[in-house]
């Protein structure tokens, strides 16, 4: 019963985020919150499939709308990073995971709290910087879903890039990261198949969780929503590398 009330907080939560509320926060905490009743591992492997299926409307809200030259920049060096990750996540024993996953938590709460207090802004962003951030993004989705704060602190020191390309450019290089994850998820048996079946009966809960995103976003005050979220993440960051 605990498990299934967590995955469809997490299914909730990932909808939410695809829907634009909260930014890429809420799916921060869905392995964090499942690494509670299963081994890290099978909570890496078991949010991909639902990432994904989130990112098919993603991609359908912001067709179009994203930049190819900051896709094209940064995309080869995440795809290497990705495999990095994968061979790691495969290797690497649970409690070793753990840290790590409470780690890359701590460090999503850190550059958020940073963004917003303009800190990242100090800084004059360089191509080669582009390159890092893409291998960073893909380094970090791979190992634990958390590839958002280096593609994202990049992104925004450009000066040329809007909110509505920054979310489709966003949307499209981390669908193309996540699709290129599934092969080497089956390959190293992060993602089981028959775990996946198990939980497909979760899948309806995205697209409402889309739908209740784009709902609430100009309904509720989401600095308090986003504030709330990231004291969830600092603790559960903390008991990930504490315990």
């Amino acid at each position: 019963m605990e498990i299934a009330l967590l995955l469809m907080l997490v299914a909730l939560l990932i909808g939410l985020s695809k829907g634009g509320l909260g930014g890429p926060v809420p799916v921060s905490m869905t392995a964090p919150l499942l690494s509670l009743v299963m081994p890290v591992q099978a909570a890496i492997g078991v949010t991909l499939p639902l990432l994904m299926i989130a990112d098919v409307f993603a991609l359908y809200f912001f067709w179009r709308k994203w930049d190819m030259r900051y896709v094209k920049l940064m995309l080869p060096m995440g795809l290497i990073g990705a495999v990095l990750g994968i061979v790691l996540l495969s290797v690497l024993s649970d409690s070793t995971l753990r840290r790590v996953l409470g780690a890359f938590t701590l460090v999503a709460v850190i550059y958020k709290v940073a963004s917003d207090s303009g800190i990242l802004r100090k800084y004059k962003a360089r191509l080669w910087h582009g390159q890092l951030a893409g291998w960073g993004s893909g380094f970090a989705s791979a190992l634990a879903n958390a590839g958002a704060p280096p593609f994202t602190a990049y992104m925004l020191l450009q000066d040329d890039i809007t909110p509505m390309s920054f979310i489709g450019t966003t949307t499209l290089f981390f669908a193309i990261i996540n699709a290129f994850k599934l092969p080497g998820f089956l390959l190293t048996g992060t993602l089981d198949i028959q775990r996946l079946i198990s939980i497909l009966w979760i899948v309806p809960i995205i697209p409402v969780g889309v739908w209740l995103g784009r709902w609430l976003i100009h309904r509720i005050n989401t600095e308090l929503f986003i504030r709330i979220m990231l004291a969830l993440l600092f603790l559960l960051g903390l008991w990930l590398l504490l315990r």
